[in-house]
């Protein structure tokens, strides 16, 4: 087997259950049922390049999210109408776990480098409208 260069930004990195690790560049067909986690680098400079006009959650396993450069949010739903939203500050070289089953969302405070780790299975969105 050759071992190669992978650039982490721009990539999907599936860790396997069978301890395979495989790569692939994100695209609108990129298969996010099968199984095993999913890590995932990523250069945001604006909310639009984290989905922060959607709400995100992962039915099948908490998600790692760390700040490696900048500074961002993560925001997390009210789990009861009336609840304020707790937010979660990071910044560089911090990070969060964010419950199974907890919608959420990011911001940004600054262009920002970040690294996500969960379960793709099961993930659903909604469109998140200020209130």
């Amino acid at each position: 087997m050759t071992v190669e260069r992978i650039g982490l930004f721009g990539s999907l990195v599936h860790l396997q259950a069978d301890g395979q690790v495989s790569t692939e560049q994100p695209s609108a067909d990129t298969e996010l049922e099968r199984d095993g986690w999913l890590l995932m680098v990523a250069h945001a400079r604006t909310d639009a390049d984290v989905h922060g006009d959607h709400w995100e959650i992962h039915e099948e396993a908490d998600e790692f999210v760390s700040c490696l450069t900048g500074g961002i949010r993560i925001v997390l739903r009210p789990e009861r109408p009336g609840d304020e939203e707790e937010v979660i500050e990071l910044t560089a070289g911090s990070a969060a776990v964010v419950p199974r089953g907890r919608w959420h969302r990011l911001a940004l405070d600054a262009p920002s480098d970040l690294l996500a780790v969960t379960l793709p299975r099961g993930t659903r969105e909604e469109k998140w409208t200020e209130g």
